[in-house]
């Protein structure tokens, strides 16, 4: 049996490739940097889940132990400036590791790299850790994509806000250059098929699906698919990267941080130069699926609410990783707290569902406006603001994402525990706690913490804590109504 590691196995692509491995009988092993949300997975039970930080060689040496094939699925994308020195020092350190460990080969999910073009930072990237993988004494395969289609994937997201939102657009000319969707499905596939590839091919190779279209070609077919009006596209030559990525930031879910090498990448060309990889890995009987296809097949999956991974399931390497609110380090410096308790006439589940399905479609339960002037200040600010939504309607997992929060624990149907990841002088999260009295009585406590960062974070405390009575105030309260309205109904 092949023992596989997977990193990035929390992320968009890794999350949905373990299942497939096990599936082929591979003996999985997945490396990630909070076990917990890993463990929040559907197939953590079958799996082996090792905590390594990419950046500390130690860790990562420790996790490769006794692998076969360690499957690369890490970036730093999003995480700042320097995110291509981040990546290639994780490609090396990688690299190096693997090779100790006697790792019989690597395979490695990059973008394309068209010749005799400039590349976009982020194609750079991509490419510099695929140099970095193939010069390693491990046999590596580098399989190149364009534009990944699939329910919840970065450019999915893009490609189906800017359709459906904007009927008539303004567009920068990179919507003519042409792109080769392809599918995450045949994606996994060409993943999982590289496991097996001969020892001596040590190599890139180029994949896409049946389709080269452009960007332009790409809104039009998707609003086809999706019953939509025919899109009005007016391409102007003034719109900078840096303009279009702010304007993609304010109408879809993706951040400016995340959407401005996302949007750079897209002034190349990028379609497949060769097929030799169907030497290795054919094409299914049916064939590859296209890109109309991939469309339908995503749409139907978010319409099922059956969106396993998105694009914000990723924990970005390089990000910054702070100590919680209760670490001992948080004991010396200032941590302000706003707590209200308050008896609920519903029995604790039902408390818990309303507050397991806050945000997204469901709201805050208070003051909407201020929730909404708040999610578009942060958009302006380059965070990700309200948009992101949530992956399910029902329930949700540690590493999930909540509007402009990120579920950090959840135990028990007892307590929720958001951190913010909206522009902040500081750090804050959001707890939200069920409980019960002696007497039976339910309890609904709700602590709101923020640790400031110099002047400017006390400063923005003590401004927004007059409003805290009319949002969190009214938030605990409706929460509790609706808890009480779900005791009244029969059954």
């Amino acid at each position: 049996m092949t023992r596989s590691l997977v990193t990035g196995a929390t992320g968009y692509v890794g999350g949905r490739l373990v299942p497939e491995l096990l599936a082929a009988g591979h003996d999985v092993r997945v490396m990630v940097r909070d076990p917990r949300k890993a463990q929040a997975r559907d197939w953590a039970d079958d799996v082996e889940i090792v905590r390594a930080d990419a950046a500390h060689a130690d860790e990562v040496r420790l996790a490769l132990q006794g692998v076969d094939v360690a499957f690369f699925l890490l970036h730093s994308i999003g995480a700042g400036e320097d995110f291509v020195a981040t990546e290639r020092a994780i490609a090396e350190t990688f690299a190096a590791e693997a090779e100790a460990a006697g790792v019989q080969r690597i395979v490695y999910l990059g973008g394309m790299d068209p010749e005799a073009e400039e590349l976009s930072e982020h194609l750079r990237s991509r490419h510099e850790v695929g140099t970095v993988l193939l010069a390693s004494n491990v046999p590596t395969v580098v399989l190149q994509a364009g534009v990944v289609i699939g329910s919840g994937s970065a450019s999915f997201e893009m490609l189906r806000y800017l359709t459906e939102r904007l009927p008539v657009m303004i567009t920068p000319k990179w919507v003519h250059t042409e792109v080769q969707p392809i599918a995450v499905r045949d994606v996994l596939r060409y993943l999982v098929g590289c496991a097996d590839l001969p020892a001596d091919v040590n190599r890139a190779f180029d994949i896409g699906g049946p389709d080269v279209l452009t960007y332009f070609e790409m809104m039009q077919r998707y609003a086809a698919v999706a019953g939509l009006p025919k899109r009005r596209v007016l391409p102007v030559p003034v719109l900078s990267p840096g303009l279009s990525s702010h304007w993609v930031g304010l109408i879809t879910p993706v951040p400016a941080s995340l959407a401005r090498p996302l949007v750079e990448s897209l002034k190349n060309t990028v379609v497949a130069t060769d097929d030799d990889i169907l030497g290795f890995v054919p094409d299914p009987p049916e064939g590859l699926i296209g890109f109309d296809r991939s469309v339908e097949l995503a749409l139907t999956k978010i319409q099922n609410l059956d969106v396993p991974t998105r694009w914000t399931s990723a924990s970005t390497v390089g990000a910054p990783s702070e100590g919680l609110p209760t670490d001992p380090d948080w004991a010396g410096g200032s941590l302000y707290k706003d707590e209200r308790t308050r008896e609920v006439d519903a029995s604790p589940a039902n408390l818990w569902t309303v507050i397991e399905g806050i945000g997204g479609p469901n709201g805050w339960y208070s003051w909407a406006l201020a929730w909404w002037v708040r999610g578009i200040l942060d958009r302006f600010l380059g965070g990700p603001g309200l948009r992101r939504g949530r992956r399910n309607a029902r329930n949700l997992v540690i590493g999930d994402v909540l509007d402009f929060w990120r579920v950090e624990e959840t135990d028990d149907a007892t307590l929720l525990r958001l951190r913010a990841e909206m522009k902040l002088p500081g750090l804050a999260w959001l707890e939200l706690q069920v409980g019960s009295t002696e007497g039976g009585t339910t309890t609904f406590h709700h602590r709101a913490l923020f640790a400031p960062r110099g002047l400017l974070g006390h400063l923005y405390w003590w401004s927004i804590l007059p409003f805290h009575g009319i949002i969190f105030g009214s938030m605990q309260k409706n929460i509790s109504k609706a808890a009480e309205a779900l005791e009244e109904k029969p059954g």
